[in-house]
């Protein structure tokens, strides 16, 4: 969590909140990297006011010296009574089980919301959007900020059972529009390639998947944009 410096990031704070509420536990992941660094303030504040049980997972204990692990693990039990503080390693795998079966005796059983066939209860284009979203901040990595956007502009199934999807990747600036291009178009091209793979299995069925990259300043501060997204 961290203080809002647009509408897009206000409401992203606000879901954020928002979404402990209710809860039956809370599992806090944070980088081992960072254990000696600033403090989370606003986020310890929030997990001392919704009274449910907190894990938190100290992930990549691979990457740091134990002595700076230890250390940080005295400095965040001071921070909030967690339940647990399980140090593991996604990448080697080490302390994952343990922390799997913390967290589920932490759950009570019920019904389940959804049938098995039910993978989410979000829309297809929803998905593709993020989809495509993904391939662009994994393929530019630090080059495209988080500022980027997808809408979906059209959806079409056509009679010989392919999908058609057009889409339109937003930017903010002429710089990141050029990044998102690449030189001869090659790295859109292979954003588009790489996401109608994933839509592919997704959909399951062939898809021809065309992008547009488009320039839309401060869309982050635009309301009929955000709603149109889906933020608000």
């Amino acid at each position: 969590l961290h203080p809002a410096r647009s509408r897009l990031n206000r409401y992203m704070m606000e879901a954020a909140i928002s979404s402990v509420k209710g809860v039956d536990a809370v599992l806090l992941m944070i980088d081992a990297a960072h254990l000696t660094g600033g403090r989370d303030d606003l986020m310890m504040e929030v997990l001392g006011q919704i009274g449910v049980p907190v894990v938190l997972a100290i992930n990549k204990i691979d990457l740091v010296e134990k002595e700076k692990l230890l250390e940080g693990i005295a400095a965040y039990s001071q921070l909030h009574p967690f339940r647990e503080i399980v140090p593991i390693s996604a990448a080697t795998g080490n302390g994952v089980e343990l922390l799997m079966n913390l967290v589920a005796g932490l759950l009570p059983e019920g019904d389940p919301y959804f049938t098995d066939d039910i993978l989410t209860d979000l829309p297809e284009r929803f998905i593709v959007a993020e989809m495509i979203r993904e391939k662009v901040f994994r393929l530019t990595r630090d080059e495209i900020p988080y500022s980027v956007a997808v809408t979906v502009e059209s959806f079409t199934e056509r009679p010989d059972g392919l999908v058609s999807i057009a889409a339109n990747i937003l930017v903010e600036k002429d710089s990141q529009k050029g990044i998102i291009i690449g030189r001869k178009g090659e790295m859109l091209k292979r954003i588009g390639t790489n996401a109608r793979k994933d839509i592919e299995r997704l959909l399951d069925t062939r898809v021809f998947l065309e992008l547009f990259v488009k320039v839309s300043r401060d869309w982050r501060e635009d309301k009929r944009m955000l709603r149109e997204l889906g933020y608000e």
